[in-house]
């Protein structure tokens, strides 16, 4: 019997899967003024965190703050429901100082729910969609299972693991998505049929164990912080109460969880030849581990809750796809699990994805206008990166539809532009994690600082606030003033201050000085310096960081700007779609590359692997000749006018 369909609504923007993707897509879109609606297979599975409950971590976190200063939704969201918060290498320079906080798993999604239910312009709605509709390579609307047509000038895919998903245990695999919720079976042919070239990619997530069954004493506590500083700019000066934090544990694989995993390697997917899909390398299987690190007697494992209204323990650093009577054997081999209670068995899914090389730098499809990608189906990994992406594709989906320009950040400007000119420069050969390590201006791109670098963007198109606005503006004036009132206030050797240097292993005063100078000293801390400053103002502590980091980082600081600037002139210099085989001198690899990618500036093209400094200088060349060719023959027109 043929399928009936019917027309249900007409909207601006039609956006699938309500992920961390699809949340703040959704959001942004309607947010901007766009009617907006966002399809899910279940609503059970909003804002959902199928793998760890936790919000942020090195690298990623800068993420999250980034969303928030544009006017992005989960900063706001973790700070609501998280159960505990934890400052990362605070041991390290302030570049790398990223925050993680775990979260109450079942919180969090009843509260981004609530957020878009109650969103103005933004519907909603259970629904599996099997079609895209394009015309003439627009966009037209989607089709779902359902059979009902949801009319569109703008899609934005954001569905994560679920098309074809298959679960991976053993020798079990089935068809799935992940929480055991329903695959998409169908979507992904019409995407093949619209010319987006797709892959195969995989992930994984351990077990989750009964909080009861633990050896609480067999393990290494890991407690919050005792002072929570929360994600959202907006939240700076609330007051949390750190007493009421959950606690995570530590421990430790043993010989014998080793010996078990040895023995049954061929049992699983991975080494069996059954595994297809490309599985994260920075967060690998506890197999993986066995094998790529067989020299190290032990893992760390961190048993950390997934929420306060369940006993549900999250076993971190353990995942695996091996078989379920495997897992029960080994998870009781480590150190406080050893009568451990399997409460959901540890698997990997494998999903298809797509090439991100067939995007522009604005997450819109090159193949089809008013198509957009976000999240793990352009072949990241990790809730961060996908509602960074998520965000992106909600603001650039309003403003084509608004006849205005892209908003696209670039390395220099956020981490969100170190992702998403990765992706779709580089493409990726496996799920993409960020780290801190990808992004070359990571000094100048803090945590700290990205409500200074990009809310008077998300100001300028209309997501960000007046008030939070206002308030970035008041704190870096803050800032700025104690900067400059630090170096004028001055400092003599007197016997007492000398006595304070000592205190801190710090060279003693022979002449004059002022307190940047001072502070400039490794061994000395702005809050330190109060002994010495009895006239200071009283200053949030994000303040009084970030005047220390302002100080002692001045130096490095103008250099990596001196850098920058460098790099935005080859950002600047933008390339038209061409046919690079009309170049001559290019290498074959390089024309390919080109022509797939297709640059939309020299920077992007020098980022493209496969293209070396020899064929930058071919293109380089080539472009000049071409500048000056369109110059002359201006000129010759001018004369031609003249006569």
């Amino acid at each position: 019997m043929e399928k009936r369909q019917y027309k249900r609504t007409s909207v601006d923007v039609v956006v699938i899967g309500a992920g961390h993707a699809g949340c703040e897509a959704a959001l942004a879109s309607a947010r901007l003024g766009m009617e907006t609606v966002i399809l899910t297979m279940s609503l059970d599975s909003v804002g959902d965190m199928p793998c760890n409950p936790n919000v942020g971590g090195t690298g990623k976190g800068h993420l999250v703050r980034e969303i928030d200063a544009l006017g992005g939704e989960m900063a706001t969201v973790i700070d609501e429901t998280f159960l505990q918060s934890r400052m990362l290498n605070l041991s390290k320079g302030p570049a790398i100082h990223s925050l993680r906080a775990q979260a109450d798993k079942r919180r969090y999604h009843e509260t981004m729910k609530k957020r878009l239910e109650t969103q103005d312009h933004l519907r909603l709605i259970e629904g599996e969609v099997t079609e895209l509709i394009m015309e003439e390579h627009k966009v037209r609307g989607v089709l779902t299972l359902q059979g009902a047509f949801y009319e569109a000038r703008a899609v934005i895919i954001c569905t994560g693991t679920f098309l074809n998903g298959t679960i991976l245990m053993g020798e079990v695999s089935y068809s799935s998505g992940p929480h055991g919720l329903r695959p998409s079976l169908y979507f992904s042919r019409s995407l093949e049929e619209a010319g987006i070239p797709l892959k195969r990619f995989k992930t994984g997530t351990p077990a989750r164990v009964n909080r009861r069954s633990i050896y609480y004493s067999h393990l290494i506590l890991q407690e919050g912080d005792p002072e929570i500083v929360p994600f959202s700019f907006l939240n700076a000066d609330k007051s949390y109460d750190a007493s009421k934090q959950m606690p995570c544990y530590l421990t430790y694989t043993t010989a014998e969880t080793k010996r078990i995993i040895d023995e049954n390697l061929l049992r699983s997917p991975m080494y069996s030849g059954e595994r297809h899909g490309v599985g994260p390398r920075y967060c690998p299987s506890l197999e993986d581990k066995m094998v790529r690190f067989a020299d190290h007697p032990q893992h760390q494992i961190f048993l950390e809750p997934e929420g306060a209204t369940t006993e549900e323990v999250y076993v971190q650093g353990a995942s695996t796809t091996l078989p379920e009577e495997v897992q029960l054997e080994f998870y009781r081999t480590i150190q406080g699990l050893e009568n451990v209670e399997i409460m959901r068995t540890a698997y990997g899914i494998e999903y298809d994805c797509i090439d991100a090389r067939a995007l522009k730098n604005s997450l819109e499809a090159r193949s089809c206008e008013g198509l957009f990608f976000a999240g793990q189906v352009n072949g990241s990994s990790g809730y961060e990166e996908a509602a960074a992406q998520g965000l992106m594709a909600g603001i650039n989906a309003a403003r084509l539809l608004s006849n205005q320009e892209p908003v696209v950040l670039d390395r220099s400007q956020a981490y969100i532009g170190v992702l998403i000119d990765d992706l779709v420069t580089k493409g990726t050969n496996e799920p993409y994690r960020m780290m801190t390590s990808r992004c070359e201006y990571r000094l100048s791109l803090r945590q700290n600082n990205a409500d200074q670098r990009l809310t008077p963007v998300g100001y300028a198109i209309g997501l960000a606030s007046k008030a939070r606005y206002d308030r970035m503006q008041e704190k870096w004036a803050c800032i700025e003033k104690e900067v400059e009132r630090l170096k004028t206030v001055s400092v003599t050797p007197t016997k007492a201050v000398n006595t304070t240097l000592a205190m801190w292993d710090s060279a003693p005063l022979k002449t004059g000085s002022n307190l940047a100078e001072l502070l400039r000293r490794p061994e000395c801390s702005y809050d330190a310096l109060a002994v010495l400053d009895p006239d200071r103002p009283a200053l949030r502590k994000e303040i009084r960081m970030e005047v220390e980091t302002e100080i002692k980082y001045e130096g490095y600081i103008k250099k990596q700007n001196a850098q920058i600037q460098q790099f935005k002139k080859l950002e600047s210099r933008t390339l038209p779609t061409m046919d690079y085989t009309t170049i001559d001198g290019l290498k074959k690899e390089a024309i390919e590359k080109l022509n797939a990618v297709q640059p939309e500036s020299v920077g992007q093209a020098s980022r493209i692997s496969g293209v070396s400094p020899a064929d930058m200088n071919v293109l380089l060349i080539h472009l000049e000749i071409e500048r000056r060719r369109h110059a002359e023959k201006g000129h010759q027109g001018e004369e031609k006018d003249h006569v």
